[in-house]
Formats: structure tokens, sequence, C-alpha cells
């Protein structure tokens, strides 16, 4: 009896063991792809715009029956928009060789964190939302992106939005001391300095200030016109509250950084007349563009945003190069280096990407504004 009882369950854990081994090798079938970007704290509002993007095309993807029959699969890591928390997430995308690539990571300091993990580990990355211009430096081949970069954001904003469109002529500065407002703060400087307008003054911050009022005190000294909010929107937010509490009146303006629905709810009336830079308006875009904020709307129940159309292209992107080069990570480093002209580039919803030998792109800005309590384009 005892010796039936050994079988039976030998026979039971064998099986178990096969179905096991299966769902084990179905699961390795698939194309794993590693999505990175702050999913908890402060700026989860940005990672949600990522994960609604790639969802979204994800979906689409694995219903149309994957690429080439396999699968995707997204692996997400949580970094919190920091440089500690994105080495980590980096070393274990790089460390799992099911990775084939990684879409990410959103903000800059977290970027360049992690992307010398990824150059090590031979692991290509795609970042829809990095603009800081030293990235490609460190990238060495194996980083991309399809967002302009700070060099050109910044000097937009000097040469275009402050001069013509809202016609002031200085400026205060108020700005993050990380590697995206820092980068984006030097290139508007520098734009300025060409296009003739005047800079008042410059205070820097740092991440989770609630209180401004010391240092907007000392630039409303220099009487500015507008005030440049050079950072993420839970701090612009406050910062324009708290400005208006102070009495100016006039125009703030940001870049993408400030581009969610957050900012207006955190500082409600005080952010109308805001205006910002972005690389994607669903209102400028063209019959595909317009096409998928629909999707999106039906989907999400909001308008997109330039996160989300930015990431909706990236695993696009990685697909059609999966597509031709298989998943492995070298083979896909080529495909994305091999997409370097207007003949090659990718047609997505957010225009047409081309990379140069840095991994940058070229892209067009658009600017919105907030008006009545809403984001629209700019009059």
């Amino acid at each position: 009896m005892r010796n039936k009882w050994t079988i039976l369950l030998t026979g039971l854990v064998f099986g178990l063991a096969v179905v096991l081994s299966m769902a084990t090798g179905a699961a390795a079938e698939n194309i794993r792809i590693g999505v990175a970007s702050p999913f908890t704290g402060d700026l989860a509002a940005y990672g949600d715009n990522i994960k609604a993007g790639v969802s979204l095309k994800l979906k689409e993807i694995n219903d149309a029956g994957g690429i080439n029959g396999q699968q995707v699969e997204l692996v997400w890591g949580d970094d919190l928009c920091a440089p500690k928390e994105a080495g980590t997430v980096g070393s274990k995308f790089a460390a799992d060789e099911s990775i084939v690539a990684v879409i990410g990571h959103l903000c800059s300091s977290a970027t360049l964190a992690a992307v010398p993990i990824y150059v090590r580990a031979g692991l290509p990355s795609i970042s829809p939302t990095s603009t800081n211009p030293t990235i490609g430096d460190v990238g060495k081949g194996w980083f991309f992106r399809n967002c302009y970069t700070d060099d050109f954001q910044g000097k937009y904003l000097a040469s275009y939005v402050v001069p013509e469109l809202l016609g002031k002529k200085s400026v205060a500065i108020f700005y993050e001391n990380n590697d995206y407002a820092i980068g984006l703060k030097d290139s508007f400087v520098a734009g300025a300095e060409t296009a003739g307008l005047k800079v008042v003054g410059a205070e820097a911050y740092v991440s989770k200030t609630t209180d401004f009022t010391p240092q907007l005190t000392k630039l409303l000294q220099g009487k500015p016109d507008t005030i440049f909010l050079c950072g993420y929107h839970p701090e612009g937010a406050l910062i324009a509250g708290q400005s208006r509490k102070l009495g100016f009146t006039g125009p703030l303006f940001g870049a993408d950084g400030i581009d969610n629905e957050d900012y207006i709810k955190i500082g409600g009336k005080a952010t109308d007349n805001t205006y910002l830079t972005v690389p994607f308006l669903a209102a400028s875009a063209g019959p595909e563009g317009k096409a998928f904020a629909e999707r999106f709307k039906e989907a999400y129940g909001r308008d997109v945003d330039w996160m989300s159309a930015n990431a909706y292209d990236c695993l696009g992107i990685l697909a059609q190069v999966i597509a031709k080069t298989g998943p492995d990570r070298k083979k896909i480093r080529d495909g994305l280096a091999a997409i370097n002209s207007e003949a090659d580039g990718y047609k997505g919803i957010t225009g047409l990407t081309y990379f140069d030998k840095k991994g940058d792109c070229a892209k067009p800005a658009f600017v919105k504004m907030v008006k009545d309590g809403k984001f629209m384009s700019a009059e």
C-alpha cells in the first residue's frame, strides 16, 4: 500500500513539474521588454502616462498576433525618477537575459544613472521623455530617444515662446537642482542672450520643496515680465500659486516637465496663463495622431498627453525593429541605429523618428497653454 501511494505521489509531482516546465517555457517564449518610470511617489502621474501609452500599444500588438507569432510582455521597473532607484532597476533589467530592450527611463537623472549599466550589459534602451543633452554621449550607441533635447527646447523657449508668443523681454528663472532642469536652464540662458532677453535672476530649489516664498520674493524684486518654471509639475504648481499670492500677474511658462493634469489640479486658478512646450499635441497631429488621441480617450477617459504618445511610439519602434532582427539585444541595437535617415524613419503617431549617431532625433516643439483651468493649444 505504501508503495502504491509513493508511486502515485511521485506521479503527481512529476506531472506538476511538467506543467510548471511548460508554463515556464511558454513565458520564456514571450518577447520581454523592460519599462522604467516612476510608478509610485511624487511623480507617479508621469509613470501612469508611460504605462498608459505602452499598454495601449501592447494590446494592439498582441491582439494582432504579436511579433512574428510571439507575444510581447512588459516588465515594469519603478525608479521613482531617482538615480539610486534607477540604478537598482537598471541592474535588474541588465541581469535578466530574457529582457531584450528597455523603454525608459523617464527623468534625465534616472536615465543618466541607468544607461552606463545598459551599455556594460549590451542592453539597448529608448527613452520617450529624457531630454538632457548629455545622455547621448553616455549612451555610446546603446541609447536612443524619440523626443527632442533641451539644447533645442531651451533655445526655442528663449527665441520664440517668450519674445514672440508672449511678447515679453525679461525673465526670472526658478529651476530644480537636477540634470533635466539644469540642462534646460543652461540652454535657455544661452538662447536668451542671443534673443536679447534679460534674465533678472535665477534661483534653484530641491525636489519636494513646499515653500518658495523667500526665493520668489527675491526674484520678483527684479520685476520680471514672466517666470520660467524650470522643473516638474508638483513644484511648478506650488510656485505658480505662491507667485500669484505675492502679486505676480504676468504669464508663467515652462517646458515638457510641467505638462501633466496634476499641475492644474494642484495649482488651481493660479495656473491659468501658463505656457509650455511639448513634443506632441493632438490638435496639431496628423490623421494617425488624431485617431490615436481618440483611442486613448476611449480607453482611459482623458485627453492624451505627450508622454503617453511618445511611449506608444517607443514600443512601436521596438516592435518594428524586433520583427526584422529577432529578439536579440545586439541585433536590436543595430536595428535601431539603422533608423538613421528620413527614408528609413519610423512613421509613428508623433511624426517621423530617425536617429543620429548619438541616438538623438529631430522633432518639432508645440506650444500649449492653460486657460480656464484646462490645457489647450496656445492661441
